[in-house]
């Protein structure tokens, strides 16, 4: 893929707000999407983050009027609800972090060691967000828009519309995950939600953006 490829397919990304219900995105598709997201960065390593594909057409109708009555919900062929982790397994030393750097990251002891005593330093003292369940969750929420973005844009690529949404009731969103995809409110909260499929129309106007002068500085 040549530099204008990548630079089209940002152009072409825009936040769709009207899907074509009749196509659907093919399977081999949607798992580049899923792919881009599960490879994305975190915070050292942690992953904090799950991704709910929401396909089951009654729960999207029980969640669009959750969110706004935002019609994406509904017609977009593929919906993630992007889950970020919170609680006690964010906790430096929780035995998710501890199974996790030993069973997923296999580090070696004194690497495990180290990661984890800085991981303490970072939110006792970088970060001061130790003892504070909101502040860390937030710190955990924050970094589920890299698999987001990276989402959208290896959509763009494969010429897939996509639309980020934030507007919707939390509390209720989180609650009706709860009781009908058993979701542990305790470990996760709602994220956001990101709606994947093929535009309907043309959007009505071009992108626009302030120049590259009022938005890049070198120092």
């Amino acid at each position: 893929m040549d530099k204008s490829q990548i630079l089209n397919a940002y152009a072409f990304r825009h936040a769709c707000k009207a899907f074509d219900s009749q196509k659907k995105i093919s399977d081999a598709d949607f798992d580049v999407i899923l792919e881009a997201g599960r490879l994305s960065p975190s915070s050292f390593g942690f992953e904090p983050w799950q991704f709910l594909v929401v396909q089951n057409p009654a729960l999207r109708e029980k969640i669009l009027p959750i969110a706004c009555g935002q019609q994406q919900i509904t017609t977009a062929s593929h919906l993630i609800i992007t889950l970020h982790r919170r609680g006690d397994d964010l906790k430096p030393g929780s035995d998710y972090l501890e199974s996790f750097m030993r069973d997923v990251q296999k580090l070696p002891d004194d690497v495990h060691k180290m990661i984890g005593d800085f991981y303490a330093y970072f939110q006792n003292t970088l970060f001061k967000i130790a003892g504070d369940d909101y502040k860390v969750a937030e710190w955990a929420a924050r970094q589920t828009y890299l698999p987001m973005a990276n989402m959208m844009t290896t959509a763009a690529m494969l010429g897939i519309d996509s639309c980020p949404i934030e507007g919707f009731v939390r509390d209720d969103l989180e609650a009706l995950l709860a009781a009908e995809a058993g979701v542990d409110l305790s470990k996760f909260g709602v994220a956001h939600i990101t709606a994947f499929g093929y535009r309907e129309a043309e959007p009505k106007r071009a992108k626009t953006r302030r120049s590259r002068d009022e938005v890049v500085r070198f120092i």
